[in-house]
């Protein structure tokens, strides 16, 4: 008897990044896109960050004849651009892309929001929409998973909305120590601890821009969060009953603990097979 393989097939994850090229190995599984930077209506992304990331989490791995396979190769995607060729984006177009979710999420199934996206302001308030925002999409039951940032090693570097209590934060599990020891770690203003776990993020091999078929590197937290949204799709295709707050639960408990700070690891480092055979 074999084992069911999940994939987070008709899982919908809303992806708010650079936006997303139609690279081969997403299929016909970019269910919608959003241009908040410049309003164009067909899936493109003058960037590459947000094609890398929506291909750890759910390329399939075609072009590479399954070797650089996502973590939901079945998932639905939702790609939402926040942020311009430069990588560089306004709160207003993020809190924008926040109440399309709450919007439209339903209709495209979305069940979980990654934000490989961080302010480096240090301003309280600056930060406190951002953070009022992924609160409110947490509220309304979604599963979301934030970057941790790469404003690290200092303590006090979590970037928002990753800084928010309730959403789920991902710090890096190779950047952590020594030269690129860059992952943010908290405490945060409210004194929480952050991350809330980590994944690696260094030096990952995705899809990337230009051509159909063509992959790239690259390293930070941004790498590391879809990794775990990935692992939350095939989660909820497994049993899609779970609410944000179980599945927040269930990752606390599918780490393996690095000996480090609580403040720089979090519960630990992921581990999928313990989360989905717990």
């Amino acid at each position: 008897m074999h084992k069911k393989v999940y994939t987070g097939k008709g899982i919908g994850v809303a992806v708010l990044d650079t936006g997303i090229f139609p690279h081969i190995d997403f299929g016909s599984r970019i269910r919608a896109f959003c241009d908040f930077t410049k309003g164009k209506t067909g899936p493109y992304d003058d960037n590459g960050h947000g094609t890398h990331v929506s291909g750890i989490l759910g390329g399939d791995g075609k072009a590479s004849e399954g070797r650089y396979k996502g973590a939901a190769p079945g998932c639905e995607l939702v790609a939402l651009k926040v942020l311009d060729r430069f990588g560089n984006g306004s709160r207003e177009d993020i809190l924008k892309a926040f109440d399309w979710i709450m919007n439209f999420g339903q209709i495209y199934n979305v069940r979980i929001v990654n934000i490989s996206v961080g302010t480096t302001s240090r301003g309280r308030n600056e930060q406190q929409k951002l953070l009022r925002g992924v609160d409110a999409l947490w509220d309304a039951g979604f599963v979301v998973v934030a970057a941790a940032g790469n404003q690290g090693p200092g303590s006090g570097t979590v970037t928002a909305p990753g800084s928010s209590r309730k959403i789920i934060t991902v710090g890096s599990s190779d950047m952590l120590q020594g030269k690129k020891a860059v992952s943010g770690r908290g405490p945060t203003f409210e004194c929480v601890c952050k991350p809330d776990l980590v994944a690696p993020g260094n030096r990952i091999i995705a899809c990337a821009t230009g051509y159909p078929y063509s992959y790239g590197i690259k390293s930070g937290t941004s790498m590391s969060t879809p990794l775990v949204s990935g692992a939350v799709a095939c989660l909820l295709e497994k049993d899609p009953q779970l609410s944000n707050v179980d599945v927040k639960m269930l990752l606390r408990e599918s780490v393996d603990d690095m000996g480090l700070p609580r403040n720089q690891q979090g519960w630990g480092k992921f581990n999928c097979e313990k989360l989905m055979n717990g």
